[in-house]
């Protein structure tokens, strides 16, 4: 499989990476001197760039009649916009906040146990995520994702707000559904730690997912563009590994 990258900084190098010890063979790197060049050739394009720069990205490449495999987070309010531009273009594009195929699991897990805590008053939930200093947006798109499925298990939660490291803890809000909060924190070079908390006056439940580093991320995103290849239509990670929506 050809793949063209669409950022080629340690993420786009990591995918290289598991690229060719899959057998495939990354036939256009682009990165900032070089934006705007088309997909020619390529199988396959995987888009780990910026969230200025994905939008455009995507077009270029359904645009040319090539699949693309999105890691970027930053777009999600445009994600309307995608879905119109992969139906006129009839390509196909797979997008996920996460590729760890770790993390798509993790998800699972807390959706089934929000469901469970949704008969359970007498705990409140929050989601703390801790990510290297180089990681633009705040919260990442996997405690976004966290969030959102939290929120469609309960009745008690809408939405997410965000407490930034070194911040007060929010006022509960009322009346509920109330937003869920969200803990960032910027430190180190940190791949990602991801943690749900639900706790009661007499004890807590914690779930965590800790990145040892990017491989987990790369490959799942490899594995997606093998899968994607050939398809049409606008999909997630959890049809790549038959997931339970």
């Amino acid at each position: 499989m050809k793949i063209a990258l669409y950022g080629y900084g340690k993420m786009g190098k990591a995918i290289e990476q598991v690229a060719s010890a899959r057998g495939h063979a990354v036939v256009l790197k682009v990165g900032q001197a070089n934006a705007g060049t088309p997909p020619t050739g390529a199988d396959v394009a995987i888009e780990f760039s910026r969230p200025d720069q994905a939008l455009a990205n995507m077009r270029l490449c359904l645009e040319h009649g090539v699949p693309v495999v999105v890691g970027t987070t930053g777009w999600y309010d445009r994600l309307g916009d995608v879905k119109a531009l992969v139906s006129d273009t009839k390509g196909g594009l797979l997008w996920a906040s996460n590729f760890s195929i770790g993390v798509n699991l993790f998800f699972r897990l807390n959706s089934y146990l929000a469901g469970l805590m949704d008969t359970q008053p007498g705990y409140k939930a929050h989601i703390d995520e801790i990510h290297h200093v180089h990681k633009l947006d705040a919260p990442s798109g996997t405690a976004i994702t966290l969030a959102r499925d939290i929120d469609l298990r309960t009745q008690r939660y809408s939405g997410w707000a965000l407490r930034e490291q070194g911040q007060e803890q929010q006022a509960p809000m009322s009346p509920t559904p109330a937003p869920l909060e969200i803990r960032s924190e910027r430190t180190g070079e940190v791949p990602g730690t991801h943690s749900i908390t639900w706790a009661s006056a007499e004890d807590r439940i914690t779930i965590t997912h800790e990145a040892f580093g990017r491989q987990g991320f790369a490959t799942g995103a490899v594995v997606a563009a093998e899968w994607l290849r050939g398809r049409t239509g606008l999909f997630t990670m959890d049809d790549v590994l038959a997931l339970p929506r």
